[in-house]
């Protein structure tokens, strides 16, 4: 399968399908590209940025003889979105995605596509706190990873495909079983989101009149919190589509701040420092 697309249909024209958008004019990648959402004033805003060339009347009308088609919206709309889109997909067509969750959304996607049309699950780990197609750029992936979860229905040639063209903008694809996917993405993805939400409602909880404690807050609250900004609708679906796993993540972050909170209420100095000496030794040795 060649990585030339000459129909391209992205669904979901913000940050990740506006930049892949970005990247596949700029490498040649495609000749046309389709976009397609809810919103008719960033598809216009799309189109005048040049990230799109033409918008949709819908996803279905988006998709028709598209070679290659890519679900950019909140996980949680996926589902209704390929039921919408399965009838009109060309044989042949690559359906691909960019969605956080996979796990059974992947087997539920799989089953409602005709025969002869490829579907490559897919991951880039890339983002910004700000969302939207004005915020897209062809640099947002370079040197980040992109995971794909195949299943023992997968093409190997759509798979190749789909693995050049994020390894043409830039990524390192790792290929990764659907399930491990959201059990290791609810812990270094999800978790660490619902804790900034969690954190800035905490601190907001504690406005009141001239008093606004978030005005002080310093670059440890503002680098910790900084995801937060993120789009809540997206982060609505990912929990509840990983709901699982994300609640296992909680559990145990709440058992590891109540050993810290233990520490502190008897006084102990020495449990207290070795607890953030071991979280301190495991984060300089990140890279």
């Amino acid at each position: 399968m060649s990585l030339f697309f000459n129909k391209v249909a992205i669904i979901g024209v913000g940050l990740i399908g506006g930049s892949l958008a970005k990247v596949m004019k700029a490498q040649k990648i495609c000749g046309e590209v389709h976009g397609a959402g809810r919103s008719r004033e960033t598809l216009e805003q799309a189109i005048k940025l040049g990230v799109i060339d033409h918008l949709g009347r819908g996803s279905a009308h988006a998709v028709e003889h598209a070679d290659l088609v890519v679900l950019a919206t909140p996980v949680g709309t996926f589902e209704s979105i390929v039921r919408e889109i399965a009838p009109h997909l060309k044989n042949g067509a690559v359906l691909t995605d960019v969605g956080s969750v996979k796990g059974g959304l992947v087997r539920t996607i799989e089953g409602l596509l005709p025969a002869g049309v490829h579907y490559i699950p897919g991951h880039p780990i890339a983002g910004r706190e700000k969302h939207g197609v004005g915020a897209a750029s062809e640099d947002l992936f370079r040197g980040a990873k992109c995971i794909i979860t195949p299943t023992e229905k997968t093409d190997a040639k759509a798979l190749d495909a789909i693995t050049a063209l994020w390894t043409a903008a830039g990524m390192t694809v790792v290929i990764m079983d659907p399930e491990q996917h959201d059990h290791i993405f609810a812990a270094v993805s999800h978790l660490p989101h619902a804790a900034a939400y969690a954190m800035v409602s905490t601190v907001a909880e504690f406005t009141a009149g001239a008093d606004n404690y978030t005005t002080f807050s310093g670059a440890g609250f503002r680098d910790f919190t900084r995801i937060a900004a993120s789009s809540p609708e997206m982060w609505r679906d990912i929990c509840l589509l990983n709901g699982k796993n994300i609640v296992e993540m909680i559990e145990h972050y709440q058992f590891s701040l109540n050993r810290i909170k233990k520490a502190i209420k008897h006084n102990d100095g020495r449990r207290l420092e070795a607890l953030f000496r071991s979280a301190s030794d495991v984060r300089r040795g990140m890279q």
